[in-house]
């Protein structure tokens, strides 16, 4: 028997629900369009208020400016600090330039935040599991830096030392993937019998939701296309996700424009998925862009449905910022 063509296999896709913006980006980037209305434009920005290229460039030509310092602010200015939060220090910086500042920080990241002053007050050394110089990992360290270490690689669990093996706690960066941190987990639980768990699971519910679809839809996928920027650390992870979780390959991308159309030769089965900061109007570009290459049949997988909502930081649920 002959393998069926191409032509003979129907094509389709499979769409990942949950995916997309979660409650924390959309909380940051209405903040950031409800400055621009209510004080004008330019708003300030510091780094990028979440990772998606074209949230970026839509807000720039808003009147938005993005920066990599505090002191690239003009001083009086308003500025915005991003979702992935800042630390002690930036605040600081702020306040001496007399910064008026709006705090887009997600408040599942703030609450880590608390997490690590809180073991840090109760002298814990903290174990902070997380990507060298990802904006949230440094926002995180700077509330203790003298407690906190950070452990990125199974290398950096070989050199962590601790003061008492008893009192000990691990954290983690909100963005990472599950798995990914137990398996840091469990190889410092092999040199710190006594490590605690922190008291709330540190992994954001849209991480987790988003990697759980993907996970459900990977094995039935001949390729998996996320739509999210490079420097998005859970949109790199859904790529990795997508290949552990048995499709067959899968490749980050910003836009449509951006897929090669020879990854399609033999493709049947298409999974689509998207990061936590992506609208999902780059989403149903890809869609259009499939849909006109033959993947017209869009099913959605559903794994959760999302409901949380975050309120708007204060200053841009009043007339003026302070």
């Amino acid at each position: 028997m002959t393998a069926p063509t191409d032509n003979a296999t129907p094509k389709r896709v499979l769409l990942a629900k949950p995916r997309g913006y979660c409650a924390g980006v959309d909380r940051a980037v209405v903040a950031v369009e409800k400055a621009l209305e209510q004080y004008g434009a330019p708003v300030y920005v510091r780094k990028e208020i979440v990772h998606n290229k074209h949230v970026v460039e839509t807000l720039s030509d808003r009147g938005a400016i993005f920066v990599d310092q505090t002191d690239e602010v003009p001083e009086g200015a308003l500025v915005v600090f991003s979702a992935h939060g800042v630390s002690p220090a930036v605040h600081e910086e702020a306040a001496e330039r007399s910064l008026r500042t709006i705090d887009a920080t997600c408040p599942l990241v703030t609450k880590v935040h608390m997490e690590a002053k809180r073991f840090a007050r109760d002298d814990y050394d903290i174990l902070l599991i997380g990507h060298e110089g990802h904006e949230e990992v440094e926002g995180t360290a700077g509330e203790a830096p003298e407690h906190i270490q950070l452990v990125d690689t199974a290398e950096d669990v070989d050199k962590v030392v601790v003061r008492d093996p008893s009192k000990v706690i691990w954290l983690s960066q909100t963005t990472l993937s599950v798995d990914e941190t137990m398996v840091r987990v469990n190889q410092l639980k092999n040199k710190f019998p006594d490590l605690q768990d922190p008291p709330s699971d540190d992994i954001c519910y849209a991480t987790s939701n988003r990697q759980t679809a993907v996970k459900t839809m990977a094995p039935s996928c001949d390729l998996v296309l996320v739509v999210g920027s490079k420097n998005s650390s859970n949109s790199v992870r859904l790529v990795e996700v997508a290949l552990q979780s048995g499709a067959k390959a899968s490749y980050l991308i910003d836009y449509a424009k951006e897929v090669d159309e020879a990854w399609l030769e033999g493709v049947t089965t298409v999974g689509v998925t998207s990061g936590a900061s992506v609208p999902d109007i780059l989403v149903m570009e890809l869609l259009k862009w499939l849909g006109e290459r033959g993947y017209g049949d869009v099913e959605e997988i559903t794994t959760a449905n999302e409901t949380i909502a975050f309120a708007l930081p204060k200053e841009v649920r009043q007339s003026r910022v302070r």
